[in-house]
């Protein structure tokens, strides 16, 4: 059996984005912080893999090999158990997205609505490139400049104002590319 570690495992952790968020670091108040959600699950430990993650990425912008042996140490779990959560949900990324991360709902209702039509024309507007993206493995395409990052979602829970998108976690309807451009303007 194999002891490989998480960093043979999970995807390329570089990416244009990568600059726009900083590098995995265990400080005190992250160390609190985890602590904290830890205890809420006296029982077992282990329930405590979602919630660990969820910090991780929002401090840090992606899940990265060393936060996931990080989490695993903290739970007391083979790091393959923490790499299995992080691939499973579609909501955990692998590498960092650009500092404003579009996700256009591609669902029934949306994909009525132009959200194909949308995605291509954002790809258009902020040079991103979409030939390698890959919805299962690698569906996150950044832009070069890294300030700019697209995925499909599914269902936003909002099919009555189609096409509709969230950028990092602030939510639009009736989406238009110049609707995007003023939401992740500086």
């Amino acid at each position: 059996m194999s002891s490989a570690s998480p960093a043979d495992l999970v995807a390329p952790q570089e990416s244009a984005g990568s600059h726009h968020f900083p590098p995995f670091a265990v400080s005190p108040e992250l160390e609190s912080e985890a602590d904290g959600r830890i205890s809420h699950y006296p029982e077992s430990k282990r329930s405590a893999v979602l919630p660990l993650l969820h910090i991780v990425q929002h401090r840090f912008g992606f899940i990265s090999s060393e936060a996931i042996d990080w989490v695993a140490t903290k739970l007391g779990l083979e790091p393959i158990k923490v790499l299995e959560v992080v691939t499973f949900y579609p909501g955990f990324r692998q590498y960092a997205p650009g500092k404003y991360h579009i996700r256009v709902c591609r669902t029934l209702s949306c994909a009525l609505g132009g959200s194909g039509e949308l995605m291509d024309d954002l790809c258009k507007e902020f040079g991103i490139d979409r030939t390698s993206a890959d919805p299962h493995h690698h569906p996150i395409s950044v832009s070069p400049c890294g300030k700019y990052s697209v995925e499909f979602a599914e269902c936003l829970a909002s099919c009555g104002t189609a096409p509709v998108c969230l950028v990092n976690d602030d939510f639009y309807e009736g989406v238009n590319v110049a609707m995007m451009k003023k939401a992740s303007a500086e």
